[in-house]
């Protein structure tokens, strides 16, 4: 099976690299450091699309996304969740939180517009992301 990331993902992200399961996506958003993962599974809409094996493969990639962000940002609090209600793709949001960010403490969907991010920022964000997962 092929692989191909919603249009939507591709068009609010940008790529980090791949996983073993999951494309690691940076979102293109400057009020959190905010993590995309999707699993490279045509098809998969929900968690339960996924076996059983790539479930357990998306726990653990998941807790490295969050180690990741946790250390990198000092965040007080790693927001993990999917809703999936306007990208049909199943996709796992990692986003770290401190008190005080703009939406604190409500989530971040739906809160204002997204602020693109600097590319300075945006490049030392993704190079540290690599290095920090493991990334090539």
């Amino acid at each position: 099976m092929s692989f191909a990331l919603d249009e939507r993902l591709a068009a609010d992200a940008l790529i980090v690299g791949d996983m073993t399961l999951t494309r690691v996506l940076l979102m293109n958003d400057a009020r959190w450091p905010w993590l995309i993962l999707a699993p490279r599974r045509d098809g998969v809409v929900e968690l339960t699309d996924l076996d059983a094996a790539d479930r357990t493969q998306l726990i653990e990639e998941a807790a490295s996304a969050a180690g990741f962000l946790k250390a990198h940002t000092g965040a007080h609090k790693i927001n993990i969740g999917t809703l999936g209600n306007v990208v049909r793709q199943f996709h796992l949001h990692v986003v770290a939180r401190t008190v005080g960010d703009p939406g604190w403490p409500g989530p971040v969907w739906g809160f204002g517009a997204a602020v693109p991010r600097d590319k300075g920022e945006t490049r030392t964000l993704v190079e540290a992301a690599r290095a920090g997962l493991g990334i090539d």
